[in-house]
């Protein structure tokens, strides 16, 4: 093996383009099923503001990213863990500040060692990440293996569900997403199979309608691929993680420094400001050596 280089877990970020489609649902109940397959597995509540990890799982989050910060850039690899919170199901979660003025304190720097330490430790760390291309959520995403999009089949989020994928494009990080489909089976005059033509994707993985059950459990606290396992919203989520856990490749970790997805975003908007100055010049026109033609 290469100097520099170690095994690792694997990072699954779970995004989406705007809130209420989810995306909490999913990273709880997809990182409990993981669970099932007696793997070590962690969650990290990425929307350090007004995340909802803990409160999903009725968990009373002992520590919090906050704890973490507290301790400053000398904290080490043993104390990061024990500032994990332990869930019945064997999940280990990592909560999100207590208060959302917290997240400024938040560092890229900061996610960067916390993850890495996580990988170090687990098969899987999955991140409900916040919404948004802020710096944090841009890391993140950087990091990822996978990166699971969350949508549904309401227009104006498969609008924005689009324009994360066209930035995924410019990022250079399509190639990691899978798109999730939820709510797949609800009333609609957008149909499912008209999906992979409006966001111009591949198939997703499609995820049954059964609000009651999916609202139900977060508002008690217990994943429903817990305590309603036969239902066919908690047998998806099994064959989701099965489908997933079958796929997974060791990754290694590499020392190799590379352009962080926030300088990429910056460098474009550069280009596409210079190609705009261009545009706006007076330009010299090509068809005058050969005359132009009156319009008829």
């Amino acid at each position: 093996m290469e100097e520099g280089v170690q095994k690792r877990g694997e990072l699954i970020v779970v995004a989406s383009a705007k809130g209420g489609v989810g995306k909490t649902c999913l990273s709880v109940n997809l990182a409990t099923a993981f669970c099932k397959k007696n793997i070590r597995v962690s969650l990290v509540d990425g929307d350090f503001q007004f995340g909802d990890v803990s409160l999903s799982l009725d968990l009373k989050s002992s520590f919090t990213m906050k704890d973490i910060l507290d301790e400053g850039e000398s904290i080490d690899k043993p104390s990061i863990l024990s500032y994990l919170n332990h869930h019945e199901s064997g999940l280990k979660v990592l909560a999100g500040p207590d208060r959302p003025e917290y997240a400024d304190l938040v560092t890229p720097e900061t996610i960067e060692n916390v993850l890495n330490t996580l990988l170090e430790e687990h098969h899987y760390v999955l991140v409900d990440c916040g919404v948004g291309f802020h710096e944090n959520n841009l890391k993140m995403l950087d990091m990822a293996d996978r990166v699971l999009l969350v949508t549904n089949l309401e227009m104006s989020t498969l609008k924005n569900t689009r324009l994360m994928l066209e930035t995924f494009e410019t990022l250079d990080i399509r190639h990691k997403v899978e798109l999730v489909l939820n709510r797949s089976t609800m009333e609609s005059v957008i149909k499912p199979n008209d999906v992979v033509g409006i966001l111009n994707s591949e198939e997703p993985i499609y995820l049954p309608n059964d609000f009651q059950t999916a609202s139900q459990s977060l508002n008690i606290g217990i994943p429903f691929v817990m305590n309603q396992a036969k239902t066919d919203l908690a047998k998806a989520y099994y064959k989701m993680a099965e489908r997933l856990y079958s796929k997974r490749e060791i990754t290694m970790f590499n020392d190799k420094k590379k352009s962080g997805l926030f300088e990429k975003l910056l460098t474009k908007k550069d280009v596409e400001n210079e190609e705009e100055k261009v545009e706006a010049a007076p330009k010299k026109s090509l068809l005058k050596p050969f005359g132009r033609r009156r319009s008829t």
